[in-house]
């Protein structure tokens, strides 16, 4: 064989290997963002939340909204009231239950504080154990505007024992001598397992697809927390602002839909 022939045959076999190589590796490297028709499909599954029926038992109560009464003295009253994001209804003897699921050890709450840290209130979370023994409590740093917050439960406190409901409180104490009530909100948490084919499909899922499938099954913590990390990581999107607010609107809580997401957890 000449030297040309073996010059041909070498290039073959490189081009040949540099052919097999693109093969194998665009699997790895073809793994588009869903587009915008995916985006809205996605949304359309979830609809609206699926709220789960109380627990049987004693009713857990609450109160998704602070402020004081009229007349009373305490915390100014501001054009929002401090507002839970959690879902709640009103039964007809006028009992306010506040109660919501999550599948995780240490979850997320979300809250619009209305007063900014230029206020000298004090404000503090609570977390209480189905005994009412505290289980966490944490200071918390008022923010430099009136917005949603993220409070979560951190990896160093106790977890959450699946099955469990536990009572948790958001307070905001406007006096310092502590003679006026407070204004706060309250709720009732329970942390349960999902079917191990819906955490199989959570496992490989995108997190659009997880929020969808969070609220398709009454896991409100983390559909609400999935949510508010894609809109904070994508702050233009127009889709996932809508989503937001049609996710808040099924809980009639539309009024705080609009209120920015702060950065952070205080």
């Amino acid at each position: 064989m000449n030297s040309n022939s073996q010059s041909i045959k070498l290039f073959l076999v490189v081009a040949f290997s540099c052919t097999n190589l693109s093969v194998s590796l665009t699997p790895v490297l073809a793994k588009p963002t869903p587009n915008r028709s995916d985006i809205k499909t996605i949304l359309a599954q979830a609809k609206t939340f699926n709220q789960p029926p109380i627990p049987a038992g004693s009713p857990p109560g609450g109160r998704v909204r602070g402020g004081a009464k009229r007349g009373e003295p305490g915390c100014p009253t501001p054009k929002i009231d401090l507002t839970a994001l959690v879902p709640f209804t009103q039964e007809a003897n006028s009992v306010i239950n506040v109660w919501g699921q999550t599948t995780v050890e240490h979850p997320s709450w979300f809250f619009y504080v209305p007063y900014t840290k230029n206020s000298p209130y004090t404000v503090e979370f609570v977390l209480q154990d189905p005994d009412a023994n505290e289980v966490y409590k944490k200071a918390i740093a008022l923010p430099d505007k009136p917005g949603v917050i993220r409070v979560s439960l951190p990896n160093t406190a106790p977890t959450l024992a699946v099955g469990q409901q536990y009572r948790w409180f958001f307070t905001i104490n406007c006096d310092k001598q502590q003679n006026a009530p407070p204004t706060f909100v309250e709720g009732v948490i329970k942390r349960v397992n999902l079917s191990q084919p819906i955490v199989k499909q959570l496992e490989t899922a995108e997190p659009l697809k997880r929020y969808a499938i969070y609220a398709q099954n009454g896991i409100w913590y983390e559909a609400l927390t999935t949510l508010a990390e894609l809109r904070q990581q994508n702050p233009q999107d127009a889709a996932l602002t809508a989503e937001w607010r049609n996710l808040l609107d099924s809980i009639r809580l539309n009024d705080v839909a609009e209120e920015p997401i702060l950065p952070g957890t205080p």
